[in-house]
């Protein structure tokens, strides 16, 4: 057994990977559907000033302005800011919705089980945390309950992540979960039919799958989460020939 097939195991993908038939699955060869995005993110009531600010700030200040950050009322029930972590100039930026309880405690993004799965997908296509590999959330701090971050939450911490990805300048962007493909892409599509299609993000590619905390809970769709690493994959191979 190699260790490509040790993480697939873990991630409960072995057998039915194995069973599967012929499918594009295993070879990653997906039909790449290019749409526009008409996303804006920062298209919502935030004065130009604050905007403009965020737009130039370096890693240090945009780091300290959101661990003060009082823009929404989410800073006032959380214990700390979860702003990303990974590498500053990675060339794949995985963007997830918010933290949870134990982010919170952590200040990292995907920790405990939902994290332990996602280090393993990302190790089944060969890569690993912290390089060229960087990880958000569209907010930064925890919705209580853990629920859903309201539009007007999402849209308070909008202009952090542009600037993130502005500073980062990934070539691939994977949204994990309706509601980072759904702000990525201003859209209220499923994720059903988001997934599977290449997608673009102020012109950067973007790939829509699973969210891991989802997946733990529905484990008939992990094959699909497979084969849309996969098509990351190889849509990050195509995008590397084009910047040669």
């Amino acid at each position: 057994m190699n260790r490509s097939e040790a993480y697939l195991i873990e991630m409960g993908l072995w057998p039915l990977y194995r069973k599967r038939s012929a499918m594009a699955v295993t070879e990653c060869e997906f039909k790449t559907e290019f749409t526009a995005s008409v996303s804006d993110p920062d298209n919502v009531k935030l004065s130009d000033e604050r905007r403009t600010e965020v737009a130039n700030m370096d890693w240090a200040r945009l780091k300290q302005t959101v661990k003060d950050c009082t823009v929404c009322a989410l800073r006032a029930g959380c214990t700390q800011t979860v702003f990303g972590v990974g590498d500053e100039r990675a060339e794949w930026l995985f963007v997830g919705e918010g933290p949870g309880a134990e982010e919170d405690q952590r200040g990292e993004p995907f920790v405990g089980q939902a994290g332990r799965l996602l280090d393993n997908m990302l190790a089944a296509i060969g890569l690993k945390r912290g390089e060229n590999v960087y990880i958000a959330n569209i907010v930064k701090c925890r919705p209580p309950g853990n629920r859903n971050p309201a539009p007007e939450e999402a849209a308070a911490c909008a202009p952090y992540l542009a600037r993130q990805i502005e500073l980062i300048q990934p070539k691939l962007i994977v949204a994990l979960g309706k509601v980072s493909a759904a702000n990525l892409l201003a859209t209220d599509a499923s994720i059903g039919s988001l997934r599977g299609k290449l997608h673009h993000h102020r012109g950067i590619p973007l790939i829509a799958t699973y969210h891991p905390a989802y997946l733990l809970r529905s484990l008939q769709d992990k094959a699909k989460a497979w084969a849309d690493l996969c098509f990351a994959r190889s849509t990050m191979a195509e995008v590397r020939v084009l910047h040669q």
